[in-house]
């Protein structure tokens, strides 16, 4: 199937804040989340053809928009990126100046954990994908994406409590 322009900017109205959200959670900078963002649908038009409606064009746009962070995150001088506070407070589009604070707290424990738990913590809890979705975009089976998903959830429970204890 042929991608013409009108579905292409559908896809874009559609997909767009997720793909530009998740690539700037990987990615920490919000001018690599829009490079990102560009090479992501760049990719869709011109490999739209090979989707085989296997699983939601919104769960294979995710899936190359990983992808394409982690080939970013590959490259030296993208490890060094820092986190941005004013991002964070963008990005989660809170009013609430606590629960900002709280969530930017959350959001950089998430950053910190290893990538097979932060892939299932964001993809489940930020993006709303079932437990059958994550295993499609990360190509494993459902239980590992419920066991990744315990084991993250219990990580980030431990290193917030830590982070309590020493703020007394």
């Amino acid at each position: 199937m042929t991608l013409n322009d009108t579905y292409f900017e559908k896809l874009i109205n559609d997909y767009g804040n997720d793909v530009l959200r998740v690539s700037f959670i990987y990615l920490k900078d919000r001018q690599l989340a829009e490079d990102a963002f560009q090479e992501v649908f760049l990719r869709v038009y011109k490999k739209y053809h090979s989707f085989k409606h296997e699983s939601s064009e919104k769960t294979w746009i995710i899936k190359i928009t990983i992808n394409i962070c982690k080939d970013m995150l590959k490259t030296n001088w993208h490890k060094k990126v820092i986190l941005q506070d004013e991002e964070i407070v963008n990005i989660t589009d809170d009013k609430n100046v606590e629960s900002v604070v709280e969530n930017k707290e959350l959001l950089k424990q998430i950053l910190n954990l290893p990538s097979k738990y932060k892939d299932v913590i964001l993809l489940f809890y930020y993006q709303g994908f079932s437990i059958k979705e994550i295993a499609e975009i990360l190509s494993t089976t459902t239980g590992n994406v419920s066991s990744l998903l315990s084991r993250a959830r219990n990580i980030l429970k431990t290193n917030l409590e830590e982070e309590v204890d020493y703020g007394k």
